[in-house]
């Protein structure tokens, strides 16, 4: 059996990106012990994997800020502590960050990641025990999937990704039948679609029998939310939920529709039909891509903003 420690900490959507790993290494080594190194803003992600045993969470963003704090370097130590308790076959780095490879050495076994010319911080590359050159012109599915092949000793896929989640959470909240759950809310304004956008498509999808459903992490997302669903009757903003909430409730719509957001590659990751819109950034190699049991559109690009028309188009493509 090999014993395989997959270090991938964030972002959410990076992490969602990571998840097809774990099929293809079982694949190929059915007996595969597997484990995962995930930040712990993001661990509902790897722990709604049936097939990830151990998930082992660090606090990379909040120890940075909080260097000098006493219970800063306790976590650091326990974390160090954790990892020294179990040896491992292989030790995979996919993130390619200084600050990945720097955890990655704290794990006892070989540590594999991609070279200098290929990791996202070339420093990472001097960390590992074995690097492995992976193109920089493929979608981050692809890199992620491409070096642990190579790690594990089998060829590059090429099929769709499987994600392998399903969310298990349960909700109480009554949610409307059928219903699209836009994801409207980004980290960057940039990255957002337009508000009377949001608001004309809400008026297109009560036309169609349709709810949209608004979920929301913080006081300027809710006031956005509201401001969707003013004077909109098929509109529900949510409670303010955690990931693995929010998941059974995307997995319950009938598509997702979303900006350049984690949640976007959530819902895809769910099997759920997604189309993402993209103003800010090009979608080629780091958007969302559809699993082997759903479809996804990214719509979009550099200063480019989907018109209300081309979503409904897109959206009759992917249902």
């Amino acid at each position: 059996m090999k014993r395989i420690l997959l270090i991938k900490t964030s972002s959410l959507g990076d992490v969602i990106h990571n998840l097809p790993v774990v099929n293809d290494i079982l694949k190929h080594h059915p007996d595969a012990h597997i484990d995962w190194v995930v930040e712990e803003s993001f661990a509902d992600i790897p722990r709604h994997h049936p097939n990830v045993q151990s998930i082992f969470t660090v606090a990379v963003r909040r120890w940075r800020k909080q260097l000098f704090h006493k219970k800063t370097w306790q976590e650091i130590r326990a974390f160090k502590q954790q990892m020294a308790l179990q040896p491992y076959d292989l030790v995979i780095d996919t993130q390619g960050l200084l600050k990945s490879a720097i955890l990655c050495t704290f794990a006892k076994g070989t540590k594999i990641g991609m070279d200098k010319h290929s990791a996202r911080e070339a420093i990472a590359s001097y960390c590992y025990n074995q690097t492995y050159a992976i193109a920089r012109q493929q979608h981050a599915v692809e890199r992620n999937r491409a070096l642990v092949a190579h790690a594990c000793g089998y060829a590059p896929p090429v099929d769709q990704p499987h994600y392998g989640i399903t969310a298990t959470a349960t909700s109480t909240i009554k949610l409307p039948t059928p219903f699209v759950i836009g994801l409207h809310a980004t980290s960057k304004e940039s990255k957002l679609w337009p508000t009377p956008h949001w608001i004309a498509l809400a008026k297109a999808l009560a036309e169609r029998n349709l709810s949209l459903v608004l979920p929301w992490a913080n006081h300027p997302e809710q006031t956005r939310a509201h401001q969707i669903a003013e004077n909109q009757t098929n509109v529900l903003v949510l409670p303010k939920l955690t990931i693995a909430h929010l998941a059974s409730v995307i997995q319950q719509a009938k598509l997702a529709i979303g900006v350049d957001t984690g949640l976007s590659h959530l819902s895809a990751a769910l099997n759920i039909p997604t189309v993402a819109l993209y103003t800010d950034t090009h979608p080629s190699r780091t958007g969302v891509m559809a699993s082997a049991h759903s479809k996804a559109i990214n719509l979009g690009g550099k200063h480019q903003i989907p018109s209300v028309t081309a979503v409904l188009e897109a959206m009759q493509a992917v249902t």
